[in-house]
């Protein structure tokens, strides 16, 4: 698949087969493809924790909130909630700052996973206290982002932002989720000498 068909299909899906289970090994396929992917100073300082146990996976889910934009809704059902998730971690014994590295390593997940077939959700919205106790992560880790995998049981729908400028995601009667984005003209700045 070219990069350019891997991009349009990397989207955000926040319901899935959650009988359909991811391997630890697939999540570590991912998580090697942020492993090389290219870090500031080249500091290396992410580290992942691996979820593909149901188990575990019921302590993760509490901590996460799912879709700021629709407010009546809490999340996925049991029955449609990820078969894995990823927690992206900030060792602080290595870098106090994290941002560019998170951004292009989640990138390569999302990416990787959508070449398997795979969706996921970068869920930031995420009780850090709860979930740092939960998994019993060591204090030196700061917990950055929670991305919860599995395979879509949701389509996604990219549309153009509509003449009131409104990006704000959206469900149809039939559960497709609908994502406007702006047009490539809209966000190319030109400038004159």
């Amino acid at each position: 698949m070219k990069v350019s068909e891997l991009v349009r299909r990397a989207r955000s899906v926040r319901r899935f087969h959650q009988d359909r289970k991811v391997p630890c090994d697939t999540l570590k396929d991912l998580v090697d493809l942020a492993r090389l992917s290219a870090s500031a100073s080249n500091l290396q300082p992410l580290k992942y924790l691996l979820s593909c146990d149901p188990d575990n996976n019921r302590l993760v889910f509490p901590c996460l909130g799912w879709a700021g934009y629709l407010a009546n809704w809490h999340g996925p059902a049991e029955g449609e909630r990820p078969a894995a998730y990823i927690v992206a971690l900030g060792d602080t014994t290595i870098s106090q700052s994290f941002d560019r590295d998170l951004g292009i390593a989640v990138q390569s997940v999302m990416l990787g996973a959508t070449e398997k077939k795979l969706s996921g959700c970068i869920i930031g919205s995420v009780n850090r206290e709860d979930l740092q106790e939960a998994l019993n992560i060591p204090k030196r880790f700061e917990i950055l982002v929670v991305i919860a995998m599995g395979y879509p049981k949701e389509k996604v729908i990219l549309e153009s932002v509509g003449s009131d400028g409104n990006v704000r995601y959206w469900r149809d009667d039939d559960g497709n989720h609908h994502v406007p984005k702006r047009r490539l003209e809209d966000i190319i700045v030109t400038t004159s000498p």
